[in-house]
This record gives C-alpha cells, sequence and structure tokens, in this order.
C-alpha cells in the first residue's frame, strides 16, 4: 500500500476510477484566505490534476490563527497569498499543476481565465457578495457548477449550486439568513472555517468523481458555539425570472453598469468605490457601531477604522479617505459592508 492514495482509493465512492478522474480536473478556486487555503489544501492531498488559485492579499499576522497553509516568514515576507499558498502546496504533492494568479477577481480578470480553460468547478472562498454574485453569474453562464460558501464568528454555510437544475445564489437570497456581519467586526473562530471547508471539499470530491447521486441538495448552515445545526430544503427557490438563472438569463452582475466600481479622486488622498446598489445604511450603522464611532445623516453614514475615514453614501457611493491604494481602499470597503 505504497500508493500515496491507497487510503482515498479503498473509499469505495472514489475507488481508482474516480482517483483517475481527480487526476484530470480542474478546480478554479477564488479567494485564498481561510476556506481557500484549507479548501486548496484538501484538494492537492487528494490528486487533482489542476488548481487555479485567484487573490490580491497578502499574508499578514493575524492570517495565521485560521489560514492553515501559511507561516509566520510568510508574514515576515509580505507574501501575496497566492505564491505562498503555492509554494505550500507544490512542497505537499508536486504532481498537481498550481497556476497562480496575484489579481482581484473581477470579470475583465476572470473572463480570459474561464474561456482559455477547460473549468470542472469553482469553489468560492471570498469574504464578499459582490464577488458572490460575479461566481454565480460566470457559473451559469459557462454552465460550471460552483460551491458557495462563508463564515463569520462561529457560524457557518455552504450550498452546492448546479446550473440548469439546483437554484442559484440570486434566488436563494429570501431563503439564505445573510447577516452582513464580517470577520473585522465580530471575529471567526478556527473551526467555523474547518466546517465549513469540510463541507465544500467533499461536494468538490463528489462533482469531481462525478458521483451526483451523492451531492447534497439542501443549503447547510450552523453555529458551532451555540450548538446549532440546520439543513434547509430550497428546490422551491428557484425563480423562472431569475435573471441569472431563469427561462432569458441576463446575467446581470457581468454588465458593466453592475460592477464595483473604483477611482482615485485626484489630490484628495481619497478612493472612490461605486456600487450599482443602494446600500442599507442604517441597518449597516447597528452593526458598524460595535467597532467604532459612527456619524450618520439621513443621506450617509461616516466610521473611522484603523487609519482611514470612511464615509458610505446611501447610493452606493463609498468614500475611503487617507489612500490613493484601490486595493487597500477595496480592502476597507469589504472589511465594513461586507
Amino acid at each position: 500500500m505504497k500508493d500515496r492514495y491507497s487510503r482515498q482509493k479503498m473509499f469505495k465512492p472514489i475507488g481508482e476510477d474516480g482517483q483517475v478522474k481527480l487526476g484530470k480536473k480542474h478546480v478554479l478556486l477564488i479567494g485564498c484566505g481561510a476556506l481557500g487555503s484549507t479548501n486548496a489544501e484538501n484538494l492537492v492531498r487528494a490528486g487533482i490534476g489542476k488548481l487555479t488559485i485567484i487573490d490580491r492579499d497578502y499574508v499578514e499576522l493575524t492570517n495565521l490563527q485560521r489560514q492553515n497553509l501559511y507561516v509566520e516568514q510568510d508574514c515576515h515576507e509580505q507574501l501575496p497569498k497566492v505564491i505562498a499558498a503555492k509554494n505550500r502546496l507544490q512542497a505537499i504533492n508536486s504532481s498537481v499543476w498550481i497556476d497562480a494568479h496575484v489579481m482581484d477577481a473581477n470579470y475583465d480578470t476572470l473572463r480570459p481565465v474561464i474561456e482559455q480553460q477547460s473549468i470542472d468547478l469553482i469553489i468560492d472562498a471570498t469574504d464578499n457578495f459582490d464577488t458572490r454574485f460575479l461566481i454565480n453569474d460566470i457559473s451559469h453562464k459557462h454552465n460550471i457548477p460552483w460551491i458557495m460558501g462563508s463564515c463569520v464568528g462561529s457560524t457557518g454555510m455552504s450550498f452546492t449550486i448546479l446550473p440548469g437544475e439546483t437554484p442559484c445564489l440570486q434566488c436563494l437570497l429570501d431563503a439564505m439568513p445573510v447577516s452582513g456581519a464580517t470577520c473585522d467586526s465580530v471575529g471567526i473562530i478556527a473551526p467555523a472555517v474547518q466546517m465549513v471547508t469540510a463541507f465544500q471539499s467533499a461536494e468538490a470530491l463528489k462533482i469531481l468523481v462525478e458521483d451526483y447521486e451523492a451531492l447534497r441538495t439542501t443549503l447547510v448552515t450552523f453555529d458551532l458555539w451555540n450548538n446549532y445545526f440546520q439543513t434547509i430544503r430550497v428546490e422551491r427557490a428557484k425563480k423562472e425570472q431569475c435573471p441569472t438563472c431563469g427561462k432569458q438569463p441576463i446575467y446581470p452582475h457581468l454588465q458593466y453598469e453592475n460592477q464595483t466600481k473604483s477611482e482615485v479622486l485626484c489630490g484628495r488622498n481619497t478612493v472612490q468605490i461605486r456600487t450599482g446598489n443602494e446600500i442599507p445604511i442604517d441597518i449597516l450603522a447597528t452593526r458598524l457601531r460595535k467597532i467604532g464611532q459612527v456619524k450618520m445623516n439621513p443621506y450617509l453614514l461616516s466610521i473611522d477604522y484603523e487609519s482611514y475615514r470612511t464615509v458610505i453614501f446611501r447610493d452606493g457611493r463609498v468614500l475611503i479617505h487617507g489612500t490613493n491604494c484601490k486595493d487597500i481602499a477595496k480592502k476597507i470597503y469589504y472589511q465594513l459592508i461586507g
């Protein structure tokens, strides 16, 4: 039993045939933080053929509490996460082809990756719904299954989306508990990450060995600290008029006017981020008061967070004062708004 995958092949739902299939499959992993690094390690250890990883961030000390692929030296060198991840993953399994991209995940950057390669599965390891809606539209336009996952505090959720069969993320909004909280506002414990990635990686293996009958058809949610676990049937959430998975899809989050855009405001040391939707600042203010002093009027709210002053307008505009760097501004934006 010297074969590195011998114990996995002994598992009958995978077996010899499943292992051969795994070795031919290509997974696109968007985000290489807590969820991304654990999913990446699971898939590389399982022996998939190719893994493409995309992330715009670098390794920081606060990541080490829950992001398994990284070590203190990565922090000292401020390595981009995908580079540190690739180094570690290749040391784990040199037979897997790792394609690492240090870049922001938007339609302009993702489209060449999707269109120029054959991708069997997309795994969501992001920290914001802007990117998840983008993944959702890309998945359905190109008929690629994707696995959603999110966690914050001691809670998490996951769902497997199959274009043409299951409800999509847009359909699920009414059935899915969405708090808007982020790890930067309420924290996170590592076991919550491990729980979500266990669901995601298991579902990924089922898809990659083509055991579709074994896929979980429910939305799973949990709170490990408060001993809560629930599976929710969501098949009725699928909507014929859905703009992403309905009978006449328009893929709204791939359209330019609905994409999140950023620009540096000349001479103001400020970056403006514009979304295609209104921001519920009344609800947002309640959450942000837990991490800083919030000032608010009927049109906007402002908060001093870290060394930046952020002004959030109801109409979907956000100003991050104190930087001319779009990447820093986007990071602050997602930390505060999610």
